[in-house]
């Protein structure tokens, strides 16, 4: 695949095939089937995807799943074991020095001098980019303004709250006015303020017309941002679609209630009479799941159906599937941390919730 793609659809009214449009995709990234191993772990296994020009794509799994491997050699800092990726049709491998002049890359962890101000460094980054100085100090006022930091643009780096060096790291990625972005895991250790506050900053971003593949490890995140989410799973993409597609994949809201362990049985046999779908208990939590369909209207048929049977829940609310939740229906396992990926591939490990390594 050479980064466009043309195809046809068909005109149907009231069953009557009327004429057919040439469709024409232009995709801004390829990925082919592509794989790298580091030793004995596979990071990716064969792993595609496309991005259409002008959107955005989240990519969504948990950490090792592949998500920085992939972002990685469509940056050009990897090499795939084998197959083909393109960005704006240039080969990644071929031509790596033509397609870095076309992409800004933000990674997980932001890659400014704590020891330099926020202008120092924008000016520097504009100068690595081969911008003359009066480019590179008129590049950074800029972005500073742009990103909400001016105020903050002669203090040092070290001052900054996570959002804000997250900001000015995004702000650095865009010093060439990129016609593709790269954003591995953006929002990874902000606060609620700070993620909306990116999320804020990237929407502005994709109105202006940038090409976006973003990898996240939260649902709400790829649903805020992307037009479409692949989810990823030890190395391949295992459903990709929007994210209405994807929630009903797990069958949309799922009604919890806690109950004491002896009206466990009793409740879920209730549930799932009542929701005409099959129930799931967590034994240990003595709490019983079930889809529900029609919301919070199904919730209130529960209350009053549990009231009936004299079923006193603990706890009871609706929940929208979660990261787990859609892992769990399409992998049958959750998105549990597994190895994950380091620079180069030489270090491995497992972190806890909070991206510690343990």
């Amino acid at each position: 695949m050479n980064g466009d793609f043309i195809g046809s659809e068909a005109i149907v009214i009231t069953g009557e095939v009327i004429g057919v449009v040439i469709v024409s995709k232009k995709y801004a990234v390829v990925a082919e089937n592509l794989v790298k191993t580091y030793g004995e772990t596979r990071a990716l296994d064969g792993l595609s995807l496309e991005v259409e020009e002008g959107t955005v794509l989240g990519v969504l799994g948990p950490n090792g799943a592949g998500k920085t491997t992939t972002v990685r050699i469509l940056a050009t800092l990897l090499t795939p074991d084998s197959g083909h990726a393109s960005v704006a049709g240039i080969d990644v491998v071929k031509d790596p020095q033509k397609v870095r002049e076309l992409i800004g890359l933000s990674g997980q962890y932001a890659a400014v001098d704590e020891t330099l101000t926020g202008w120092d460094n924008l000016v520097m980054f504009g100068r690595l980019y081969h911008l003359n100085v009066k480019g590179a100090k008129e590049r950074a006022t800029q972005l500073l303004e742009q990103f909400s930091l001016t105020d903050a643009a002669r203090r040092p780096i070290k001052t900054y709250s996570g959002g804000m060096r997250r900001r000015l790291d995004l702000a650095a990625s865009l010093i060439i006015k990129p016609k593709v972005l790269f954003l591995d895991e953006p929002t990874t250790g902000l606060d609620p303020r700070g993620r909306l506050e990116m999320w804020e900053v990237i929407d502005e971003l994709v109105k202006g017309g940038v090409t976006l593949l973003l990898t996240t490890q939260y649902l709400e995140e790829a649903d805020q941002l992307a037009d479409e989410i692949a989810v990823i799973d030890h190395g391949r993409v295992i459903a990709r679609g929007t994210s209405d597609s994807l929630k009903k994949e797990v069958g949309g809201e799922r009604l919890e209630v806690t109950v004491e362990q002896s009206k466990v049985a009793e409740t879920a046999k209730l549930l799932s009479e009542l929701t005409q779908s099959k129930a799931h208990i967590e034994e240990g939590l003595h709490r019983i799941s079930v889809v529900a369909h029609g919301g919070s209207a199904r919730l209130i048929e529960a209350v009053r159906a549990l009231d009936a049977a004299q079923i006193s829940p603990l706890d009871i609310g609706l929940k929208r599937p979660s990261l787990d939740d859609v892992f769990m229906s399409l992998t049958g396992h959750v998105a549990e941390e597994i190895l994950t990926e380091e620079e180069g591939g030489k270090k491995k490990g497992k972190k806890d919730k909070r991206g510690n390594r343990k």
